[in-house]
């Protein structure tokens, strides 16, 4: 148990709902809770039996009266450590669920010995009581936060300790191998290291190749978890704030006949197929006098380089111009995912779709027609967005994705060290070289779920989370 005090918060939502949900942690926590709750006969609670719920009333102990000052008709739960979400004695306190409700529950916790919790810190103790590894710990945050069906599953996974048990395992190999290498060193009688590179390559090889997995699936686990940054562009008045409108399903962008409305960048986010699509609509792209617009032009140009998809909007009822071709022209050495979308489909168009597709490679090859006006292709448009940036074949019951920039860092850490032990196989260097390298590796890993870790580190995961988790 990493402190002696007994903490309390509100776990629910601070807002009008039908249960509210107050938490005290903390050696003390049977004490402050039976301090102000009643049985319906007046009689205390006894909390003898652990994991039990008992009804009741919150009563305010502190107004002197002839009768008891009711707060509310509870439910209270109690959890004896090492059997909770801390792993310190807990209780639970069901009330309903008004924030005046609450509040006055907490207060009176508070003033009968409990303090305050900071953010976070019942996650935080449950970490450092050892219920839970830093990396489940942060799996906490991302089911509270997820965006999508996809995000959420892989959330949980990470919470039940995919991450966890699969860096487990190959901290095993690495500290069984580093453990022979220096048994052998020390006692060459017993410990032959003759016939042993063999079998050491072969394991080097694995985790590798096991932690490469884990890294490329850091690709997919991002967007899951952050959802795709989607960038419309195009000239002034070609569709683009339509387009918006179009796939969010209603007016959220101003559309005028006027080019040039649209002077600043407009964020939306939707879920498509289980995935996010933030969606960010730009300044009409031209060369311009207006210092104003001109801004949002430059705007416009930077998001590109931080797309993950662009989706390039062409008035398809107008011949290709000057400031098309400008843009065109920007777009195609970009290394991101690319949909030409010839808009206004519901007019006479003059723009083929060769004439976009013939000038770009071949990575860039895919035009839609669309009408963001009448939503004719919206459908179909937004079924190949979730197909570009479909998981394929990963099955989400087994297998663990990546998606803490964190967690990459220190997988691409261990991989590199143990590219060093590789190397220096390779080059016949002596086998006590091998053991720092690995030793690297080892402790990269145990960073993930929380081994030899700053204390600023575990602070700021944690200072993300809300009062009363």
């Amino acid at each position: 148990m990493y402190e002696n005090d007994t903490i309390a918060a509100i776990s629910s939502g601070l807002t009008e709902s039908g249960i509210g949900i107050v938490r005290v942690s903390g050696p003390d926590s049977y004490n402050v809770a039976a301090k102000i709750f009643r049985k319906p006969n007046g009689g205390p609670v006894d909390f003898s039996v652990p994991n039990r719920v008992h009804y009741g009333f919150i009563i305010d102990v502190s107004r002197e009266t002839s009768e008891p000052d009711i707060i509310d008709e509870v439910l209270l739960i109690n959890l004896r450590a090492p059997h909770s979400y801390t792993g310190e004695d807990t209780v639970e306190i069901d009330c309903h669920g008004g924030v005046l409700v609450m509040k006055k529950i907490l207060d009176l916790l508070i003033h009968n010995g409990a303090r305050l919790a900071e953010p976070g810190e019942f996650t935080r103790r449950a970490f450092l009581n050892g219920r839970i590894d830093l990396s489940q710990a942060e799996a906490v945050i991302d089911v509270i936060t997820s965006r999508n069906d996809k995000a959420m599953k892989a959330s949980v996974r990470q919470l039940k300790g995919s991450i966890s048990d699969k860096v487990k395992e190959l901290r095993g190999r690495i500290l069984h191998n580093t453990a022979y290498i220096e048994a052998a060193l020390d006692d060459p009688e017993h410990y032959s290291l003759d016939d042993w590179k063999d079998s050491f390559s072969e394991d080097v090889h694995f985790v590798r190749r096991e932690l490469n997995t884990l890294i490329d699936s850091f690709r997919y686990g991002k967007l899951i978890k952050e959802g795709i940054n989607t960038v419309i562009i195009g000239k002034p008045n070609a569709g683009k704030s339509s387009l918006l409108n179009a796939i969010l399903g209603e007016e959220r962008a101003i559309v005028t006949r006027i080019p040039g409305t649209t002077r600043d960048t407009i964020n939306e986010s939707i879920a498509i197929g289980g995935l996010s699509l933030n969606l960010m609509d730009t300044a009409g792209i031209r060369k311009t006098d207006d210092l104003v617009e001109s801004i949002g032009v430059q705007k416009a140009l930077e998001s590109v380089d931080a797309a993950d998809l662009i989706l390039c909007v062409i008035d398809a009822s107008s011949a290709l111009d000057a400031e098309d071709m400008d843009i065109l022209d920007y777009i195609r050495d970009k290394d991101v995912k690319t949909l030409f979308l010839l808009n206004k489909a519901d007019l006479e168009t003059v723009v083929r779709m060769d004439e976009i597709l013939n000038s770009m490679p071949e990575n860039k090859r895919e035009c839609l027609s669309i009408s963001a006006l009448t939503h004719q292709g919206i459908n179909e448009l937004t079924k190949r967005i979730e197909e570009l940036f479909s998981l394929g074949d990963i099955s989400y019951n087994d297998e663990i994705t990546v998606s803490s920039l964190r967690h990459e860092e220190q997988l691409r850490k261990a991989d590199s060290s143990l590219e060093s032990v590789e190397r220096s196989v390779a080059e016949g260097l002596p086998e006590d070289f091998y053991t720092v390298d690995l030793m690297d590796a080892y402790t990269s890993l145990g960073r993930i779920i929380g081994e030899d870790v700053d204390d600023d580190l575990v602070n700021e995961i944690f200072s993300k989370f809300c009062m009363g988790k």
